[in-house]
């Protein structure tokens, strides 16, 4: 509000006050005096009008206090000191229209309609449509411009339908769709952008043990839930695919009107109801439009098809056929009807290893899944947003104790799987016996009782001075990931399947952890030792030592708005329950 401040202040600009204070002096006016006492009154005027506009009381009172007392009193004349020059504007509705119109542009939506209640000036000011526009592109990110469009001869309901289905001709669903010819950002801002703003952003549905990862945002005149689904391949390095689950849009400039984007009849009827804060559910109100006249055998054909790129013929794995038709069974009955509960972003750690985020990770004849990679003290956790039968979506599939490096043989000894397991195990050895005595004594703190829960270790001291035995002395966090240390090679032991993934033949860094694997129906879950692999900033993965398997994840780098935290511990708190919310 500093430029508000300044804009509001009451009287003239610093250079019109020289050129006053300069026509004073020649007529033997004391301008130094003058100088103080304008200064003085100046910036009393600026701190009630900072107040006024946007003071703490929130965008409505602060909106209502613009100038309720005076803001109408705007034309009264009022002239200079020295009675000559243009009159000083005694109030803010005395202000030219430019200056509000920047003035009101920088201020929250939200507080607009209030300070619309203060006159008749303000009221028609706010009728400009740079003053929403600025609002909707600012608050929302909303980079399509209406006017320009209309301008260009391209119709938004065109572009839209050709980018969410390119094989479908857009005359198709002319009909399904609004007439943007009279829409103006007002009424985009107002009936759409912010009665569904508690919306935007990451959500995981509660689809049983599969989970996801549904991004909600603003994409041109709609606000569409893009559902992630794995690449067709799939490889890690692939970009993941997206597919709307359903769309908000303008019907009729007062109306905005849900609609479901699932099945294969283009666009329906839907509805989004807020459950409760964090949580929204939605539904269709035309399942039949997700029906096929050939029946479920044609719906799975269809949907294998979208999901998988294939038919299940060609699918020669038998266990992974049964796998897909179990997974097929078990969603298709939500016909898109699912609660959503809010994700957030991990944030990042000064003494973080690397950037936390979402990666994608390989897991054998479940195909690719999507894990979040959060740091916590002296380990690094990764939480599944989708799952599987084996181990569901909210597990911690990995859990890596940052406190215990291990310093790789040569390139020959790595080939043996048996050497490998030995320096794990070692490890795993040491991190149990030491769990077993804090069990035993009395003395444990707190402290102590949360590092044995990542494998032991003896505080933030002797994590910093054992990461340098792996890859020199290097720190891991910021300094680490602008500058990293030489890398060191690196090779999967002989019998470690690693699928068809071409993983990098050098690593920065390895440390022991853990991997949670489960029998079917997350029946007997066990935690099993495993060694964690520091590629790059953007790669990382995991030997799984008792399955004999390595998983490789790439980061998501996609950009993913409105989905940060808004402090620590709300999002260890979202961490915290993501689990009994998939379970």
């Amino acid at each position: 509000m500093a430029v508000c401040a300044r804009l509001c202040g009451v009287g003239q600009s610093r250079r019109c006050r020289r050129r006053q204070r300069n026509n004073l002096q020649d007529q033997g006016s004391d301008s130094e005096m003058d100088e103080e006492e304008e200064e003085r009154i100046v910036g009393q005027r600026q701190s009630g009008v900072s107040v006024g506009v946007g003071g703490g009381g929130g965008p409505v009172s602060g909106a209502a206090n613009a100038g309720l007392s005076d803001a109408c009193e705007y034309g009264s004349g009022h002239m200079n000191r020295a009675g000559s020059g243009p009159p000083l504007p005694q109030s803010l509705a005395e202000l030219p229209p430019e200056l509000l119109v920047e003035i009101f542009s920088r201020l929250p939506g939200t507080a607009l309609p209030v300070v619309a209640l203060v006159c008749k000036k303000f009221r028609q000011i706010l009728n400009t449509e740079t003053i929403w526009r600025t609002r909707c592109v600012e608050e929302f990110g909303m980079k399509e411009d209406l006017r320009k469009m209309e301008a260009g001869g391209v119709s938004s309901r065109d572009l839209y339908v050709k980018r969410v289905n390119p094989r479908v001709k857009s005359g198709r669903f002319m009909k399904l769709l609004p007439d943007y010819e009279h829409m103006d950002y007002r009424d985009v801002y107002t009936h759409l952008l912010h009665p569904y703003r508690h919306i935007l952003g990451l959500w995981q549905p509660d689809i049983g043990p599969y989970g996801g990862l549904l991004n909600v945002v603003v994409d041109g005149l709609f606000i569409i839930g893009w559902m992630y689904l794995p690449p067709h391949d799939p490889r890690v390095e692939d970009p993941m695919r997206r597919r709307p689950l359903f769309r908000i849009h303008m019907w009729e400039s007062k109306k905005a009107t849900v609609e479901c984007m699932y099945g294969h009849k283009g666009p329906h009827k839907g509805d989004i109801q807020t459950v409760k804060k964090d949580e929204f559910s939605t539904k269709c109100n035309q399942t039949d439009h997700h029906r096929m006249p050939g029946g479920r055998q044609e719906e799975f054909r269809t949907w294998l098809e979208e999901e998988w790129g294939r038919t299940l013929e060609e699918i020669f794995h038998e266990h992974m056929q049964e796998l897909i038709l179990m997974k097929f069974i078990y969603t298709s009955q939500y016909d898109n009807c699912l609660t959503y509960r809010r994700i957030y972003l991990p944030p990042a750690m000064p003494s973080a290893l690397l950037q936390p985020g979402l990666f994608k990770g390989t897991y054998g004849s479940h195909g690719l899944e999507i894990v979040m990679l959060s740091f916590h003290g002296t380990c690094a956790r990764a939480t599944k947003l989708t799952g599987d039968p084996n181990v569901p979506a909210g597990q911690l599939t990995l859990d890596v104790d940052l406190s215990r490096p291990v310093v790789l043989p040569d390139l020959e000894q790595q080939r043996s799987i048996e050497e490998l397991s030995r320096l794990v195990l070692g490890i795993h050895e040491e991190v149990e016996s030491e769990a077993q005595q804090q069990a035993k004594s009395p003395s444990v703190t707190v402290k102590g009782a949360a590092e044995g829960a990542c494998g032991g270790g003896s505080g933030e001291e002797e994590m910093e001075a054992d990461h340098g035995s792996c890859s020199g002395s290097e720190q891991p966090g910021p300094s680490s990931i602008t500058n990293p240390p030489e890398a060191q090679p690196f090779i999967l032991p002989l019998g470690v399947m690693a699928r068809n993934e071409v993983y990098p033949r050098t690593c920065r860094k390895c440390f022991y952890g853990t991997g949670l694997i489960a029998g079917h129906g997350f029946t007997s879950p066990e935690r099993t030792p495993g060694l964690f692999v520091l590629f790059d900033e953007d790669r990382f993965g995991f030997i799984w030592l008792e399955l004999k398997s390595f998983s490789l994840y790439s980061r998501l780098t996609d950009h993913l708005a409105h989905a940060h935290a808004p402090n620590i511990e709300r999002f260890e708190a979202m961490l915290h329950n993501m689990q009994s919310w998939t379970s």
